[in-house]
């Protein structure tokens, strides 16, 4: 089977973007050792400094998968990928990488993704060797390197996250998910008790007014609410 292409950047604006605006080039990945308008979920910026970790974006033939899916498969392919760093990795519903620090959970990578005509663009971004300090994060960033971890050499890493995509039909699992069952969670417009992870990608919760099934693209500042 063909190798997909690889390219390597020393710094773009967005390697989601640089393939956005390039579909002639069709199926491949780009990475960046730097991007100075990384994107993160929901219109978020995502802070991406020279050497401070992977910053990648791969067009992929989308899956029949539902989108919620797709990301959750696709971030745990990026798990299996680090299985040996010699941390425990976890998933944050819906789709981010994270890790226990000091018994805290921490931030370690996120992932987006969009269809484009025939291609779906899934981007991604973790902090192996610094993450960003950003104030008033209920769930702070965190690298690998900071929790002791086996760093991989980033192409490396990129290259093998990039095989592990091109067959999203099977699911990795990490070593823990997070919220739980029973975990009680607020996010922007609601708080409730999280019953699952449903089959489709979404959170199953129950709250004052019944139960719910909260999709990705509708909730944000997901945390553990407090008494």
């Amino acid at each position: 089977m063909r190798q997909t292409k690889l390219i390597h950047f020393t710094e773009l604006d967005s390697t989601q973007s640089f393939l956005r605006i390039h579909p002639e080039l069709g199926f491949c990945a780009v990475m960046a050792e730097a991007q100075t308008e990384g994107r993160g979920r929901q219109g978020n910026a995502w802070i991406s400094e020279a050497g401070a970790g992977l910053w990648m974006s791969a067009a992929i033939p989308p899956p029949d998968l539902p989108p919620g899916v797709v990301l959750r498969r696709a971030m745990g392919k990026v798990a299996e990928c680090l299985k040996d760093c010699g941390v425990e990795l976890g998933l944050k519903w819906p789709n981010d990488l994270v890790a226990r620090k000091e018994g805290q959970l921490v931030k370690l990578g996120g992932i987006i993704g969009e269809r484009t005509g025939e291609r779906l663009i899934l981007g991604l971004g973790v902090n192996l060797i610094r993450a960003p300090r950003i104030d008033g994060r209920a769930i702070p960033a965190a690298s690998l390197e900071e929790l002791g971890a086996t760093i991989p050499e980033p192409r490396a890493l990129a290259r093998m996250v990039l095989n592990a995509w091109q067959d999203l039909t099977g699911e990795f699992n990490p070593a823990f998910l997070w919220p739980i069952s029973g975990t009680p969670i607020q996010w922007e417009r609601g708080q409730g008790v999280v019953l699952g992870w449903e089959e489709d990608g979404r959170l199953k919760v129950t709250t004052a007014s019944g139960i719910e099934r909260l999709s990705a693209a509708e909730i944000s500042g997901l945390t553990r609410s407090t008494p």
